[in-house]
């Protein structure tokens, strides 16, 4: 991996370099990546602790990142060092807190599920737009969210909206749901990221994302020590998800992100992150052999249209 996006015609040369030319296709990885992390973390259980899996992750992606990260955070210190508290909360939110909430939840229910619901994620950062900073979103945004938000409660449901009056939702739907209430909050404070280097970013907030797993599993997860014992429990699945999750979603598909909005723009950019739910529903269905129900079209069809309507009103505005 060649050195940041700041710097385009410092990327490193060859397959990789051309590939980081193509915006759209980076935009598209980037979306399946972050798709694939739901399916992993369907295939590690039994192969896997979730709560190590969040510590692997980000240690190991730590490991990678230090390095080419280095330079940039000691260039970029001086505007890291008043924002600790806030970068701390990105990396405690968006990427512990979520996924460990991703991770437990697909013990209890399918990924096909948990992909799906995570459409609501744009919804809700639309919704806490208007409530917190007056974003007044338009008539079609509005008619979007109602869409999309039916289609999670379809799904969440297994098609039975009534089972919300009588709260009978299976806990592993609501742990996504949490989950997405989480990024959303991640989403929302972007707005007060400082002007940093991406890689100076990621650094810092992997590194506090490894500190909160750590301290989670410390207070709720049975001790650090526990952490040793459950190592000899891993299977070679599990490594080669630890694998995965540390490389795809959490460096990769963050510097495809980061190169295509620095193409195209963060307005064209966004709208490929509402691929995640698509690429999370077809790899489970693929990989693990997830069945696509009837109830799972019917909210598809209502989220893409709920998603679709949303961006074209926001484009409107």
């Amino acid at each position: 991996m060649g050195p940041a996006p700041d710097a385009p015609g410092s990327f490193a040369r060859g397959i990789f370099a051309k590939i980081l030319a193509r915006p759209y296709l980076l935009l598209v990885l980037a979306a399946m990546f972050w798709g694939g992390n739901v399916t992993a973390g369907k295939l590690a259980v039994g192969h896997v602790d979730p709560g190590f899996l969040v510590i692997a992750r980000w240690a190991g992606a730590l490991l990678i990142l230090l390095p080419l990260s280095w330079p940039h955070v000691r260039r970029d210190w001086p505007a890291i060092r008043p924002a600790l508290p806030l970068l701390f909360l990105f990396g405690a939110l968006g990427f512990t807190g979520f996924n460990l909430l991703l991770y437990h939840s697909v013990r209890f229910t399918s990924a096909v599920n948990a992909s799906m619901e995570q459409a609501l994620i744009p919804v809700l950062v639309l919704l806490a737009n208007f409530l917190v900073f007056a974003v007044r979103p338009g008539i079609l945004q509005i008619a979007g969210l109602v869409l999309t938000v039916l289609g999670v409660v379809w799904v969440a449901t297994n098609g039975e909206p009534a089972r919300v009056l009588a709260l009978n939702i299976n806990v592993g739907d609501l742990m996504v749901l949490l989950a997405c209430v989480f990024y959303t909050a991640y989403s929302l404070a972007l707005r007060f990221k400082p002007s940093i280097n991406w890689l100076s970013f990621l650094a810092v907030t992997a590194t506090s994302a490894l500190l909160t797993a750590l301290l989670f599993q410390a207070i709720i997860g049975g001790g650090l020590l526990h952490v040793f014992t459950l190592v000899p429990g891993i299977t070679l699945k599990g490594w080669l998800i630890i694998l995965y999750v540390m490389i795809f979603p959490s460096i990769l598909a963050q510097l495809f992100y980061a190169r295509g909005v620095e193409i195209v723009g963060p307005n064209r950019a966004s709208i490929f992150i509402n691929l995640l739910p698509v690429f999370g529903t077809i790899l489970s269905v693929i990989i693990i052999g997830e069945r696509f129900e009837t109830y799972h079209a019917i909210a598809a069809i209502l989220v893409v249209c709920g998603i679709a309507m949303a961006e074209f009103g926001a484009r409107k505005t």
